[in-house]
Formats: structure tokens, C-alpha cells, sequence
């Protein structure tokens, strides 16, 4: 017997087995808040570790430049189908190996080095693959921003409109990174075809919410839409890209392959067909309520408790707390949040002065703790604690009050086991 095939993780290699002990402890004894993670399934959990990890598949479904694709060409088929039918479109590409690279790709596929694009403001809520100056998109194109109004923090599509007219982009991207509330594709549609542009939706965060219709669903109005696979979706990490034109599609999949990537992760491929085939069932949909619900729960919990949250709350799976009232940077407030057993991230809120290393806001989501099956009750009491700690920090006694929480976040894990027999 070759042992090569047989020997374990565990005696393999057991620094990198400490590493993820480590963190299955981590995801099981705290509370996850960070609006782009999630838990995947144990089904995609075993088809992203499966035996496709072996396979290069250069190419598509019936078009490959290697040999030995048959199951491979099965594994990507479902994806695609059900991609296809979960959002209503007529063309699917479920090889980018990220958001951003499906970003990428489309950029190539559409644009020219050079050619105008005109984004939401990273500041605002935007994305860095929407035109930020550290960003591809950023130097390779001529980014504009739109943003939000001052008076609500919702986007200002009178702002979008004038700059739109006035610099005639070749592409309008819709999506955000950190922004709550329903996004307005129909009027971002509108604008873009008076302009003559492009229009591309980037729903990364917002997938799962659109597939059920809890958000509405760009796939009639965008040329293009790119998304992750993970966050709302519940899949492995990875991206996609989807479109109602299926000529479009053929340069969309020249961008993809031979464009920015060369193989293939056929593993992911095969757990992103098992998260979408999830996603189709009625029980999703229940999810992904459950998630809508659960954020407003969490919201409240903060605003009944005297936190500002940007725009005053939200209509997804993620919020953004404004700091600014308490004097405190998103940094300091998310360790200490950590300290209590809740990962959070922190982050940029509208007109922010400080610097992104420290920030004026904290974002949290409900994605994550859904899936693990926290109440409403359960998410009104995480936004509870954010305040106590957020206060105490104010106070000076951040560390304290992080220690006793995290005695309690301890109790509320324990109701909810995480990947049992792991």
C-alpha cells in the first residue's frame, strides 16, 4: 500500500492540521459578523476536498485542451445549469476563481485600456475592483465615482445621472461592498442606456437575496452581472459571471479562458454546483428571509441600545455602525469585539476622515450566524453586545466588558454546534 494515498492530515503534516484545528475552533466557540463569510455546507465541504482537485480542464464543457474531461465536463454542466436557472439567465461562467477576477474579465471583455468607467465611491460602500486607484480597474481605466447623499447615506442617482451624461462612460457598475439598502437597478439601467454604456451588476454580497427575490434581480435589466459564489450564496470561495446575452457570453469566456486564468479549479466548480443545487431548494429561500430578518434584528439591537447605524438600518444581510458619534475608530472597536468572540470588520462609512487602516465604522452581517441557526432574538442580543462593548470602550473599560461577553457569546455558541464530527 502506498502510503502517499492512505496517511492522514493529522500525521502528514501536523502544523498545517494545528492550523485548522485552530480555526474550526475559532468558527465553533464565536460569533461570525463579517458580511462576506459564511458557512458552506458539509456536502460543498467534501466536494471542494474531493479528487477534481487532480484534474486540469483548460476550456469548456466539450471544448477542452486536455484529455480524461468526461466527469469534470458533468461537474461544471450542473453548475451551470443551475447557475442558469437560479437566476433566470441565459449565460453562465462559473470559472473565475474569484469576484474580482469576474470583474477583471468582464473589464477585458468589454473595455479598453484607458476608456472611462464610473463606479460607487469605495468610501461610499463601493468595491476596489469598481475603479480605486490601488486597483486594476483603477489604472487600467479612467475611474468616476458616484456616491451617497449626505442627508439619508442612500445612493444619490441624481449625482450618478449628471456624471453619467457628463463623461459618457463606456461602463456603469452597480454593487457595493458595505452598503444596506435596496440598490435601484432599474434607474441605473435607465441611465446607462441614455449614455450609451454598459451597465454591469456586481451582486457579490447581495446573490443570495436576488436569486429569491428578496432584492431585486438585475439579470433583465444588466448586460452583464458578476458575483462571488460564498457570502449570501453559501458556496466555496470563488466567482462567477452571468448574462441574458449569450453573444456577450462568447467574450466573456475568452476573457475568463485563455484571458486571466488558465485552468480551472474543478474542485471549487463541483462545490459551487452543490451550493446553487442548495440554493434551489424552498429551504433557501427560508434562509435567506431568515437572514433579511435577522439583520434588522441585530440593527435594532444596536439602535435601541444608542448606536448609529449608516442610513439608519437596513433592507439586506449586513449593517454598518457609525462611530463617529462615540469618537472611536472601526479598529479599536473590532478588536475589542474580537476579544469578545464576535469577528466584525472595519470600515469606511460616507465623508470618513480617518484613514482606512482605522476607519469610523464597523460592518457586521447576519449571513453566517443564519446559517448556524441563530433567532432574531438571538441577533437582537448580538447587537445588544456590540453596544455594551462599543460603550465601554467609550468609558475605558473596553476590555472588561469584552471578557464578560465573551462568557456569554460562549453560552449562546454552545447551543448552535458547528460541523459535528469534524
Amino acid at each position: 500500500m502506498n502510503a502517499f494515498f492512505t496517511t492522514p492530515l493529522a500525521q502528514a503534516d501536523k502544523a498545517i492540521q494545528s492550523s485548522l484545528t485552530h480555526e474550526l475552533a475559532r468558527q465553533r466557540e464565536g460569533i461570525e459578523l463579517i458580511a462576506s463569510e459564511n458557512y458552506v455546507s458539509r456536502a460543498v465541504l467534501e466536494a471542494a476536498g474531493s479528487v477534481l482537485t487532480n484534474k486540469y480542464a483548460e476550456g469548456y464543457p466539450g471544448k477542452r485542451y486536455y484529455n480524461g474531461c468526461a466527469a469534470v465536463d458533468e461537474a461544471e454542466t450542473l453548475a451551470l445549469d443551475r447557475a442558469k436557472k437560479l437566476f433566470g439567465a441565459a449565460y453562465a461562467n462559473v470559472q473565475p476563481h474569484s469576484g474580482s477576477t469576474a470583474n477583471q474579465a468582464v473589464f477585458l471583455a468589454l473595455l479598453q485600456p484607458g476608456d472611462d468607467i464610473l463606479g460607487l465611491d469605495l468610501a461610499h460602500g463601493g468595491h476596489l475592483t469598481h475603479g480605486s486607484p490601488v486597483n486594476m480597474s483603477g489604472k487600467w481605466f479612467k475611474p468616476h465615482f458616484y456616491g451617497v447623499k449626505k442627508d439619508d447615506e442612500r445612493i444619490d442617482y441624481d449625482q450618478l445621472a449628471e456624471t453619467a451624461h457628463r463623461i459618457k462612460p463606456k461602463l456603469i457598475s452597480a454593487g457595493a461592498s458595505a452598503y444596506p439598502r435596496i440598490i435601484n437597478f432599474n434607474r441605473m439601467a435607465e441611465i446607462a442606456r441614455e449614455v450609451g454604456a454598459y451597465f454591469m451588476a456586481d451582486i457579490a454580497h447581495i446573490a443570495g437575496l436576488c436569486a429569491v427575490g428578496l432584492h431585486p434581480n438585475p439579470l433583465p435589466l444588466a448586460d452583464v452581472v458578476t458575483t462571488t459564489t460564498h457570502k449570501t450564496l453559501r458556496g466555496p470561495r470563488g466567482g462567477m459571471i452571468l448574462s441574458r446575452d449569450e453573444a456577450l457570453g462568447k467574450k466573456f469566456n475568452s476573457a475568463v479562458f485563455p484571458g486571466v486564468q488558465g485552468g480551472p479549479l474543478m474542485h471549487i466548480v463541483a462545490g459551487k454546483a452543490v451550493a446553487f443545487g442548495e440554493a434551489l431548494t424552498p429551504g433557501y429561500k427560508t434562509y435567506i428571509q431568515g437572514v433579511v430578518d435577522n439583520c434588522k434584528a441585530m440593527a435594532k439591537g444596536m439602535t435601541d441600545n444608542g448606536l448609529r447605524l449608516v442610513s439608519g438600518g437596513t433592507d439586506n444581510h449586513l449593517c454598518l455602525l457609525d462611530l463617529r458619534p462615540q469618537a472611536l475608530t472601526g479598529d479599536v472597536v473590532t478588536d475589542l469585539l474580537e476579544h469578545a468572540g464576535i469577528t466584525a470588520n472595519k470600515n469606511m462609512v460616507p465623508f470618513d476622515t480617518q484613514p482606512p487602516q482605522k476607519t469610523s465604522g464597523v460592518r457586521v452581517g447576519s449571513a453566517a450566524g443564519t446559517t448556524r441557526g441563530f433567532t432574531e432574538s438571538d441577533f437582537h442580543q448580538i447587537g445588544s453586545w456590540i453596544a455594551e462593548i462599543t460603550h465601554a470602550a467609550k468609558a475605558g473599560n473596553g476590555e472588561a466588558t469584552a471578557h464578560k461577553v465573551k462568557a456569554e457569546v460562549a453560552r449562546l455558541c454552545e447551543k448552535y454546534p458547528l460541523y459535528q464530527g469534524l
